[in-house]
């Protein structure tokens, strides 16, 4: 459950602890009020888990979203978080691609496997239905490369939501983000 208009509250569980704290600075930075409880197949491995989290996000995130009118509909930052600097540009476009670069070097950080971080993104972003590009330009620990991406995402995203004052048409040259 995701309400766009929040103040960045969160009650998050996916069960991956690190995974917890990346959507706790999604909500956070993107002021969006999130709440996501997840009971997976952890014994297992942490994919589904992290792809199901990834998924039911993006399509709340969809359905809050709405017919998006009157949204800026681009948006785009660059965070920083110590050493590390991440870019992500979104296109709330209703075409799902994502484009996902982190340069993680670790097998995992805590629980949550780096390979799942991209793929997390990139199942969000097919939800969605958005365009996502996301890259760390640079940064030697790789909890600061992640964390700092979910952050400049958070960002973007909510001055691609950003209501255009004035404006209540969708920001298409089709009319439509369908």
């Amino acid at each position: 459950e995701i309400c766009l208009d929040g103040t960045g509250q969160s009650d998050i569980d996916s069960g991956i602890g690190f995974l917890d704290h990346m959507l706790c600075a999604l909500a956070k930075h993107g002021r969006f009020d999130l709440k996501l409880k997840c009971k997976g197949d952890l014994h297992i491995d942490d994919h589904h888990t992290t792809e199901d989290c990834g998924l039911a996000l993006g399509r709340a995130f969809d359905e809050a979203l709405g017919k998006r009118a009157g949204i800026a509909r681009f948006g785009h930052a660059y965070c920083p978080l110590d050493e590390a600097l991440s870019r992500a540009v979104v296109d709330i476009s209703s075409r799902p691609y994502a484009v996902v670069n982190l340069g993680l070097k670790r097998e995992k950080l805590g629980a949550l496997s780096c390979e799942m971080i991209p793929h997390f993104l990139q199942s969000f972003a097919q939800e969605a239905r958005i365009t996502l590009h996301v890259e760390c330009l640079y940064g030697a620990n790789d909890h600061h490369r992640a964390e700092s991406a979910f952050k400049a995402t958070a960002v973007a995203l909510r001055a691609a939501v950003a209501v255009q004052a004035g404006f209540t048409d969708v920001p298409s040259t089709k009319g439509s983000l369908s």
